[in-house]
Order: C-alpha cells, then sequence, then structure tokens
C-alpha cells in the first residue's frame, strides 16, 4: 500500500473492509429496512420527514452512499459524510400523534436503534450466507463502528462493541418495538414498490424474492411483531448461502464498475493491495496473533 496515502477511517487491515465489499450487503441493508420500522419513534421520524414511498430509493441509495464513503473514502470524505448526515438530523423533528410530542430525530436512543439495527443485519446476513467471519472477527467488526456510531453523533462509548452486548441491547428495546402504522407502510412498500408497468413482471419475480429473503432474515421476535411467519431457520439458510454464492460468482471488476465505485476509487488512491477479499479476513486475525 503506498505509505503516503490516506486509509481512511478504517483501512484495508480492517474486517469493514472486507465485508463490506460483499454483494450480500445489499439483501443485508434490506433487512436493517425491516428492522428499523419496528421502532415507532425512529420510523417516525422518517415518515414524518420525507416521502418515503416516492424517495425510498433514494433514501437506500443515500445510506449505501454513506456506508461506501465512511468505509472506502479518505478521512476528510468520511468526516464530511458525518458532519452533513448530523446537520440533516439536527434540524428535523417528528410528533407523537398520541401524546403530541414533539422530539428531535437526533435523539441518541434513536440513532442508536438505527446504528444497531444496520450493523446486526449486515453482519448476520454476511455470516449466515457464507461469509467465513469467527465469533471474534465478528466482535472486531461491531466494535470498528462506533466510529460509524460517532459519524452520526453518537457517544462511541455508549455503543455495543461485540456480540454479547448488542445481544444485551436489542433485549432492552425490544420492549418498545411495535409494527405500528408507519412500520406497515415500509412492508408494504418493500413487497410491493410502486413500479412501473412494464417492470411489474420483473418485480414479482425478482425483487420480491430478495425482499422475501431479507424478511425471512430477520429475527423471530421481528417475524411475531409483523405477523407474517417465515420459512424454518434451516430454509432461510440454505437460500442466503445460494444466494450468497451466485452473487459472489459476479466478478468483482463487473460488480465494482457500478456507481458510485468506492472500491475502486479507495485502490486507486491506495495501490492494488488495498483490493477487500475474504481471505484478508483471516490475514488480519495473523497479524493480531
Amino acid at each position: 500500500m503506498r505509505d503516503d496515502a490516506d486509509p481512511g477511517l478504517f483501512g484495508p487491515d480492517s474486517v469493514t473492509w472486507q465485508v463490506h465489499s460483499d454483494p450480500m450487503m445489499w439483501i443485508a441493508g434490506i433487512r436493517a429496512l425491516y428492522l428499523q420500522a419496528l421502532h415507532p419513534r425512529a420510523v417516525r421520524g422518517v415518515m414524518q420527514n420525507s416521502d418515503f414511498r416516492r424517495d425510498a430509493w433514494g433514501r437506500l441509495m443515500r445510506t449505501a452512499g454513506f456506508v461506501g464513503t465512511t468505509t472506502y473514502g479518505t478521512t476528510e470524505a468520511a468526516e464530511k459524510a458525518g458532519a452533513r448526515v448530523r446537520g440533516i438530523h439536527r434540524r428535523l423533528t417528528a410528533t407523537d400523534p398520541g401524546t403530541g410530542e414533539r422530539y428531535g430525530v437526533d435523539e441518541p436512543e434513536l440513532l442508536l436503534w438505527v446504528h444497531c439495527a444496520e450493523i446486526d443485519s449486515y453482519l448476520h446476513v454476511a455470516r449466515r450466507s457464507g461469509f467465513r467471519l469467527t465469533d471474534p472477527q465478528a466482535d472486531r467488526y461491531i466494535a470498528e463502528h462506533r466510529t460509524s456510531a460517532r459519524l452520526v453523533g453518537l457517544d462511541p462509548d455508549a455503543v455495543p462493541a461485540d456480540r454479547a452486548r448488542l445481544r444485551a441491547y436489542f433485549e432492552t428495546v425490544r420492549p418498545a418495538l411495535a409494527a405500528g402504522a408507519e412500520a406497515r407502510t415500509v412492508d408494504d412498500f418493500l413487497q410491493r414498490p410502486p413500479t412501473p408497468t412494464l417492470l411489474k413482471p420483473a418485480r414479482d419475480v425478482l425483487w420480491r424474492r430478495v425482499a422475501n429473503l431479507a424478511y425471512a432474515s430477520l429475527p423471530p421476535y421481528a417475524h411475531t411483531l409483523y405477523g407474517r411467519p417465515a420459512p424454518a431457520p434451516a430454509v432461510v439458510t440454505r437460500r442466503l448461502r445460494a444466494t450468497g454464492t451466485v452473487l459472489r460468482r459476479i466478478p468483482d471488476r463487473v460488480r465494482w464498475q457500478l456507481p458510485p465505485k468506492h472500491i475502486l476509487r479507495a485502490m486507486a488512491r491506495l495501490g492494488p493491495e488495498a483490493r477487500p477479499a475474504p481471505y484478508k479476513v483471516d490475514r488480519w486475525v495473523a497479524i493480531l496473533d
């Protein structure tokens, strides 16, 4: 790697650098949307400040762009992206229709829920679909993302730093979760996104399979709240592994050419050795040992 190049906030030797290059992150992102929608105060902040049904794709792409920039961009680009997100959130509020309470969408409780739902989804889908990570590596991934938590305005010390604390967090927050009207709107969109007539057959054949797989990978309590069953866990795991096998066979040079090309830009900045690859996670452990 070029000695004078800026590796960014994570760098090529991080677990994050390797995991976020995996194509299953798109399914993980949809799972995160399903999970995030179950926190009434958090999803209300989204629904009251944007036209979710019209701009859901834009929101998904902005999230992907933020993750790509903070993972593979320069330190300056990542910090600017974080400042931009904090600035937007600082200006937004939502109203509880039951109590009339008005609150900021940047409340730490809400930011923490969004963060944990994302990190849990990325890690869960990657591992369950066949991306090899040991338990210590998974813990390291969670710990690394105290950095991304800081970028959105959280105190890193208040963010779960390993699998045990992440599980404990979800146990603590579960009583506050519900599939309210806003969650149903998100669910309906993800099952039947608005699509031009000519593309509806593709939506019904391809997209619904992706959305259903993301939904199926949710934890049992999420299925209970949504009131829609999922296949048996072993069936879901087989489907995730099969999908991961297919997507990972798409050559990197094809996948990485799609905009916004964060990985290619990182490799141009740092050199070809910065290329993400699952085997480098094993090398990371060897270096630590």
